[in-house]
């Protein structure tokens, strides 16, 4: 594993463990001794989604981090919570076991779970997943919150 400090490519494992991202390896550089973190994690088949348009893409789970870290954006929600979350709704879609999920089925899930850490961040994320066009929409939505 190459270094990310000095780029040597000779470094030890100094701990393991399971985590959520996968295997975390702690590992030290046998050059200049600065220890990094790497992740391991089992390569899964993506699946596809299936937009609004019809259109097929990958899912991305990159995609799906930012949408939701924007809509927790100085939001006192911690990263940790965050990426669980993330991590949740992840394989929540892999266990479907389908090749091809909706947009509106992942939209959903994002929107309970989100609900269920922050109001705020649902809020943000529910006007741009539902499209809001004026103050009413936000309205209709914080009323159902209550």
């Amino acid at each position: 594993m190459e270094c990310i400090y000095c780029l040597n490519d000779s470094s030890k494992v100094t701990d393991k463990r399971k985590s959520p991202e996968g295997i975390r390896r702690r590992r030290e550089c046998l050059k200049c001794g600065k220890r990094f973190t790497t992740y391991e994690k089992a390569f899964q088949n993506n699946f596809y989604i299936i937009k609004k348009d019809k259109n097929r893409e990958k899912f991305d789970r990159e995609k799906l981090e930012k949408g939701i870290f924007k809509a927790f954006e100085k939001r006192p929600v911690s990263k940790e919570k965050i990426d669980k979350m993330i991590n949740n709704i992840e394989e929540q879609l892999r266990r479907k076991g389908k090749k091809e999920i909706t947009s509106s089925v992942i939209g959903e899930i994002i929107m309970k779970k989100i609900k269920n850490l922050d109001s705020v961040a649902y809020i943000r994320f529910a006007s741009v997943y539902r499209d809001f066009q004026d103050v009413k929409d936000f309205k209709k939505e914080i009323k159902e919150l209550d």
